[in-house]
Protein backbone atom coordinates (compact mmCIF):
# COMPACT_ATOMS: atom_id res chain seq x y z
CA UNK A 1 0.00 0.00 0.00
CA UNK A 2 1.40 3.31 -0.91
CA UNK A 3 2.25 5.63 2.37
CA UNK A 4 0.60 8.79 1.22
CA UNK A 5 -2.61 6.60 1.14
CA UNK A 6 -1.70 4.51 4.86
CA UNK A 7 -1.37 7.84 6.21
CA UNK A 8 -4.56 9.31 5.04
CA UNK A 9 -6.79 6.39 6.91
CA UNK A 10 -7.48 6.81 10.40
CA UNK A 11 -7.77 3.27 11.51
CA UNK A 12 -4.28 2.08 9.89
CA UNK A 13 -2.96 5.48 11.77
CA UNK A 14 -4.76 4.53 15.12
CA UNK A 15 -3.28 0.48 14.35
CA UNK A 16 0.44 2.03 13.80
CA UNK A 17 0.02 4.43 17.21
CA UNK A 18 -1.58 2.41 19.59
CA UNK A 19 -0.63 -1.00 19.15
CA UNK A 20 1.53 -2.75 22.03
CA UNK A 21 5.20 -3.79 20.94
CA UNK A 22 7.61 -5.68 23.09
CA UNK A 23 10.12 -3.92 24.86
CA UNK A 24 13.63 -4.75 23.48
CA UNK A 25 15.21 -5.95 27.04
CA UNK A 26 12.23 -8.26 27.38
CA UNK A 27 12.77 -12.19 27.31
CA UNK A 28 15.68 -12.40 29.28
CA UNK A 29 17.08 -15.23 31.12
CA UNK A 30 17.84 -14.79 34.99
CA UNK A 31 21.46 -13.75 36.02
CA UNK A 32 21.83 -17.46 37.77
CA UNK A 33 20.68 -19.25 34.78
CA UNK A 34 23.20 -17.52 32.60
CA UNK A 35 26.06 -18.03 35.86
CA UNK A 36 25.64 -22.08 35.54
CA UNK A 37 25.21 -22.39 32.10
CA UNK A 38 28.09 -19.69 31.10
CA UNK A 39 30.32 -21.96 33.71
CA UNK A 40 29.70 -25.41 32.12
CA UNK A 41 30.27 -24.00 29.13
CA UNK A 42 33.84 -23.12 30.16
CA UNK A 43 34.49 -26.66 31.02
CA UNK A 44 36.44 -28.84 28.50
CA UNK A 45 34.04 -30.10 26.55
CA UNK A 46 30.95 -28.08 28.04
CA UNK A 47 29.91 -26.56 25.26
CA UNK A 48 28.55 -30.21 23.63
CA UNK A 49 26.68 -30.22 26.90
CA UNK A 50 24.91 -27.07 26.56
CA UNK A 51 24.66 -27.35 22.81
CA UNK A 52 22.67 -30.68 23.33
CA UNK A 53 20.70 -29.14 26.28
CA UNK A 54 19.83 -26.05 24.52
CA UNK A 55 18.53 -28.05 21.57
CA UNK A 56 16.75 -30.19 23.31
CA UNK A 57 14.75 -27.56 25.64
CA UNK A 58 13.87 -25.54 23.01
CA UNK A 59 12.23 -28.23 20.78
CA UNK A 60 10.40 -28.89 24.25
CA UNK A 61 9.43 -25.40 24.86
CA UNK A 62 7.85 -25.48 21.35
CA UNK A 63 6.84 -29.25 21.37
CA UNK A 64 4.52 -28.12 24.97
CA UNK A 65 2.86 -24.84 24.58
CA UNK A 66 0.43 -24.46 27.01
CA UNK A 67 -2.35 -22.18 26.29
CA UNK A 68 -4.94 -19.63 28.77
CA UNK A 69 -7.94 -19.55 26.92
CA UNK A 70 -9.97 -15.99 26.75
CA UNK A 71 -12.91 -17.07 24.91
CA UNK A 72 -15.15 -14.13 25.20
CA UNK A 73 -17.96 -14.88 22.10
CA UNK A 74 -18.58 -16.61 19.61
CA UNK A 75 -14.57 -17.22 18.14
CA UNK A 76 -14.63 -19.12 21.60
CA UNK A 77 -17.06 -22.12 20.27
CA UNK A 78 -14.74 -22.43 17.44
CA UNK A 79 -11.97 -22.61 19.31
CA UNK A 80 -13.34 -25.69 21.66
CA UNK A 81 -13.92 -27.33 18.52
CA UNK A 82 -10.46 -27.37 17.83
CA UNK A 83 -9.28 -28.54 21.30
CA UNK A 84 -11.89 -31.29 21.03
CA UNK A 85 -11.57 -34.79 19.80
CA UNK A 86 -11.85 -34.10 16.10
CA UNK A 87 -9.06 -31.55 15.48
CA UNK A 88 -7.35 -32.73 18.58
CA UNK A 89 -4.74 -29.99 19.16
CA UNK A 90 -3.24 -31.63 21.87
CA UNK A 91 -1.19 -33.96 19.49
CA UNK A 92 0.81 -30.76 19.07
CA UNK A 93 1.69 -30.64 22.61
CA UNK A 94 -0.81 -27.81 23.10
CA UNK A 95 -2.98 -28.50 26.84
CA UNK A 96 -5.66 -25.73 27.84
CA UNK A 97 -4.59 -24.74 30.56
CA UNK A 98 -6.80 -22.45 33.45
CA UNK A 99 -4.07 -20.90 35.11
CA UNK A 100 -2.20 -18.19 33.49
CA UNK A 101 0.94 -18.90 36.16
CA UNK A 102 1.65 -21.50 34.53
CA UNK A 103 0.44 -20.89 30.62
CA UNK A 104 3.03 -19.20 28.42
CA UNK A 105 0.21 -18.95 25.35
CA UNK A 106 -2.93 -16.53 26.10
CA UNK A 107 -5.43 -17.18 22.76
CA UNK A 108 -7.80 -14.46 22.65
CA UNK A 109 -11.38 -15.43 20.79
CA UNK A 110 -14.01 -12.99 20.85
CA UNK A 111 -14.73 -9.18 21.30
CA UNK A 112 -13.03 -7.32 23.51
CA UNK A 113 -15.03 -5.05 25.15
CA UNK A 114 -13.30 -1.77 27.25
CA UNK A 115 -14.83 -2.94 30.46
CA UNK A 116 -12.80 -6.37 29.96
CA UNK A 117 -9.75 -5.16 28.88
CA UNK A 118 -8.22 -4.59 32.36
CA UNK A 119 -8.93 -8.12 33.08
CA UNK A 120 -7.22 -9.32 30.30
CA UNK A 121 -4.34 -7.42 30.43
CA UNK A 122 -3.53 -8.46 34.32
CA UNK A 123 -4.17 -12.24 33.21
CA UNK A 124 -1.51 -11.38 30.92
CA UNK A 125 0.68 -9.79 33.23
CA UNK A 126 0.57 -12.62 35.32
CA UNK A 127 2.16 -15.51 32.67
CA UNK A 128 5.80 -16.02 32.84
CA UNK A 129 7.77 -14.94 30.23
CA UNK A 130 9.16 -15.89 27.57
CA UNK A 131 5.16 -15.44 26.82
CA UNK A 132 3.10 -15.48 23.19
CA UNK A 133 -0.28 -14.10 22.24
CA UNK A 134 -2.59 -15.14 19.32
CA UNK A 135 -5.59 -12.87 18.34
CA UNK A 136 -8.10 -15.43 16.92
CA UNK A 137 -10.96 -13.60 14.75
CA UNK A 138 -12.07 -10.50 13.05
CA UNK A 139 -13.58 -9.20 16.99
CA UNK A 140 -10.28 -9.77 18.36
CA UNK A 141 -8.29 -8.39 15.87
CA UNK A 142 -10.02 -5.10 15.36
CA UNK A 143 -12.92 -4.78 16.74
CA UNK A 144 -14.98 -7.03 13.73
CA UNK A 145 -18.93 -5.45 12.97
CA UNK A 146 -18.31 -4.07 15.91
CA UNK A 147 -15.73 -1.87 16.12
CA UNK A 148 -17.24 1.54 15.68
CA UNK A 149 -19.35 1.03 18.79
CA UNK A 150 -18.43 3.28 21.79
CA UNK A 151 -17.65 -0.31 24.11
CA UNK A 152 -15.48 -2.10 21.85
CA UNK A 153 -11.52 -2.34 22.11
CA UNK A 154 -10.55 -1.50 18.47
CA UNK A 155 -7.96 -4.60 18.38
CA UNK A 156 -6.95 -6.70 21.12
CA UNK A 157 -3.15 -5.85 19.90
CA UNK A 158 -3.79 -2.34 21.82
CA UNK A 159 -3.68 -4.22 25.28
CA UNK A 160 -1.53 -6.94 24.70
CA UNK A 161 1.30 -7.50 21.78
CA UNK A 162 0.34 -10.03 19.55
CA UNK A 163 2.48 -12.30 18.04
CA UNK A 164 -0.09 -13.76 15.45
CA UNK A 165 -3.69 -12.85 13.60
CA UNK A 166 -6.02 -15.44 12.75
CA UNK A 167 -8.73 -13.92 10.75
CA UNK A 168 -11.83 -14.56 10.48
CA UNK A 169 -15.22 -14.38 11.70
CA UNK A 170 -15.79 -17.02 12.98
CA UNK A 171 -12.85 -18.64 11.95
CA UNK A 172 -12.93 -22.03 11.67
CA UNK A 173 -10.88 -25.06 13.95
CA UNK A 174 -8.42 -25.43 10.65
CA UNK A 175 -7.40 -21.39 10.75
CA UNK A 176 -6.80 -21.55 14.52
CA UNK A 177 -4.50 -24.81 13.81
CA UNK A 178 -2.78 -22.58 10.90
CA UNK A 179 -2.38 -19.95 13.73
CA UNK A 180 -0.62 -21.97 15.94
CA UNK A 181 1.75 -24.27 13.52
CA UNK A 182 2.67 -20.42 12.74
CA UNK A 183 3.37 -19.64 16.05
CA UNK A 184 5.78 -23.08 16.72
CA UNK A 185 7.84 -22.15 13.86
CA UNK A 186 7.95 -18.21 15.93
CA UNK A 187 9.13 -19.76 19.15
CA UNK A 188 11.67 -22.22 17.19
CA UNK A 189 13.03 -19.10 15.82
CA UNK A 190 13.27 -16.98 18.51
CA UNK A 191 14.73 -20.10 21.17
CA UNK A 192 17.27 -20.31 18.14
CA UNK A 193 18.31 -16.55 17.21
CA UNK A 194 17.20 -14.91 20.92
CA UNK A 195 14.97 -12.70 18.84
CA UNK A 196 11.35 -12.51 18.12
CA UNK A 197 9.98 -12.44 14.20
CA UNK A 198 7.11 -9.57 13.13
CA UNK A 199 3.80 -10.78 13.67
CA UNK A 200 1.84 -12.48 10.67
CA UNK A 201 0.08 -9.68 8.29
CA UNK A 202 -3.01 -8.32 10.33
CA UNK A 203 -5.83 -9.44 7.88
CA UNK A 204 -9.82 -9.08 9.14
Amino acid sequence: MDVKLWKSIKDLQDYDEFRQRRPAAGDQFSSGFEAVTDGIHAFPGGFVVTTVADNFLNWARKSSVWPVTFGLACCAIEMMATFASRFDVERLGMVPWASPRHSDLMIVSGTVTIKMAPMLERIYNQMPDPKWAVSMGSCSNSGGPFRHGYHVVKGVDRIIPVDVYVPGCPPPPESLLNGLLLLQDQIAHFHKTGKRREANEKVD
